[in-house]
């Protein structure tokens, strides 16, 4: 019987590879989907890898709903995709590599979660070589050097998680607080740069340290499930002093999902620190088990807000006088640091990019910088920065305030017309508004199929067109969302 389902889940990624070469044509498919594989179909998920880790964001930022839409269109069996890197150069060169021979040059760093070539059938959590300590033989991904406590520009949006997290990655004798510490925010607003810093502290203390993204602990129990070693990973998990789980509002999957809260729950009883991000608070976390909910509610939720202006200010005034150790000539008035700092307030990643704006314009032409200039060098950050990021949740939330139901009828399975109608809309809305597949906006409703949500998206854009009160009703709601 297994063999069996493993044949029909490669006969279908066969059809699904068939249709996206016809679809996007065979230059396009040659350059991005060649290398994509399927490892393995688990809970309605499909597990697809690539080599790289560019692919794998190209793929994600640029073709992600269209590989769910195909494979929905082969099967209904998957409902939502997750692209991995693979290690298959680091296997085939362990596997080759005779006893004691080093490792060849350029060969890639190991990702985590890997089959090492000693331990064929152990899923093992591993950093690249230069990165273990005396102490530690456990990894997830790579700790980035420039992310630490030093480099962290404290304001009054982020005091409260910078002396958190300062708190955690310093405390005396190995002692646990703020278990687990969660920290939660938009993109861009420094809780990775938090994250990182405590690794950093931490690690320099011999202490044994592991930080994975949500889709790398996927990964990996998949991974150990299919090899038949979940109990080896899951002890090598549990091994470890700091676990930092990061955007652990994309971990899906019922049984990831109960291994995610065993993880927690054993870290946390056997005093082991445990550290969290994600974009929004534990309550919101609607894909997640209630009792991980619950778990992850119990310790310190922190967070971090929008940047105010005098915290964007010393950001880019740091970061400028840091690239004039490098580009003497490099000058940037106050009159235009206060111009950018008024200017964008997205997000700490938009201010990186005004300040490598200016200064492309600065060593490319050899000019001065002016306001002029920085207009004209920052305008599509400006631009990019108006539209307001809404909630899904936000949106039903208002919905049913507007139409006198609950946020739980909109979501029950409930079919009277006093629901179904404001259902629909919020529905509609969450296509318009979000960067949501349908699929997404379908589990956000009460698990639906996304082909319940196109239904409503469709019925009230005819309706739409058809009823004036009705189109004015949703332009307001549109307003109040993206005031």
């Amino acid at each position: 019987m297994e063999a069996s389902g493993e044949q029909t889940a490669s006969d279908v990624w066969t059809r699904v590879k068939r249709r996206l070469r016809a679809e996007l044509g065979e230059d396009i498919f040659a350059s991005w989907f060649g290398r994509l594989e399927l490892d393995t179909v688990m809970e309605g998920c499909a597990y697809l890898t690539v080599p790289t880790r560019f692919l794998k964001s190209w793929i994600e930022s640029h073709y992600a709903d269209r590989v769910l839409s195909v494979y929905r269109s082969e099967t209904k069996d998957v409902e939502r995709v997750v692209i991995g890197v693979r290690n298959t150069i680091g296997r085939e060169a362990s596997a080759q590599r005779r006893p004691g021979e080093a490792p060849r040059p350029n060969t890639p760093a190991p990702m985590p979660m890997t089959v090492q070539a000693n331990e064929p059938k152990t899923p093992s959590l591993t950093l690249p070589q230069e990165e273990r300590t005396e102490n530690s033989d456990l990894g997830g991904a790579p700790l980035d050097p420039r992310l630490t406590f030093e480099s962290f520009i404290i304001g009054r949006s982020n005091a409260l998680a910078h002396a958190a997290a300062d708190r955690v990655a310093h405390a005396a004798n190995g002692q646990v607080i703020y278990n687990p510490l969660y920290l939660h925010a938009g993109v861009g607003l420094g809780k990775t740069h938090l994250l990182h810093a405590i690794g950093h502290q931490m690690r320099g203390q011999g202490r044994r340290v592991i930080y994975l993204t949500a889709d790398r602990f996927m990964y990996g129990f998949v991974a150990s499930l299919k090899a038949q070693t979940s109990l080896a990973f899951k002890e090598r998990l549990r091994g470890i002093d700091l676990l930092i789980i990061d955007d652990v509002q994309f971990i899906q999957g019922k049984q990831i999902q109960q291994e995610f809260g065993h993880t927690l729950n054993a870290l946390i009883d056997a005093g082991r620190q445990i550290v969290i991000a994600a974009d929004r608070p534990p309550a919101d976390l609607e894909n997640l088990d209630e009792r991980v909910r619950s778990r992850l509610a119990g310790g310190l939720v922190v967070e971090v807000t929008a940047l105010d202006e005098a915290l964007r200010t010393s950001i880019l005034s740091t970061r400028i006088e840091a690239l004039k150790t490098i580009h003497s000539t490099f000058e940037v008035g106050p009159n235009v640091i206060a111009y950018v700092a008024r200017s964008i307030t997205a997000n700490g990643r938009d201010l990186e990019g005004a300040v490598n704006r200016l200064l492309a314009h600065a060593t490319l032409t050899g000019s001065a910088i002016t306001l002029e200039t920085a207009e004209t060098a920052i305008r599509d950050l400006v631009r990019n920065r108006e539209p307001k990021r809404v909630k899904i949740e936000d949106i039903q939330k208002l919905v049913a305030s507007r139409y006198n139901v609950s946020r739980s009828d909109i979501l029950s399975e409930r079919r009277t017309a006093a629901v179904v109608r404001p259902r629909q809309i919020a529905m509609y809305l969450s296509k318009v508004l979000t960067l949501r597949s349908l699929p997404e906006i379908g589990r956000r409703f009460g698990g639906r199929d996304h082909t319940t949500v196109l239904h409503a998206v469709r019925k009230i854009e005819k309706a739409l067109g058809e009823d004036h009160a009705l189109s004015d009703e949703v332009e307001l709601l549109k307003r109040m969302l993206q005031e």
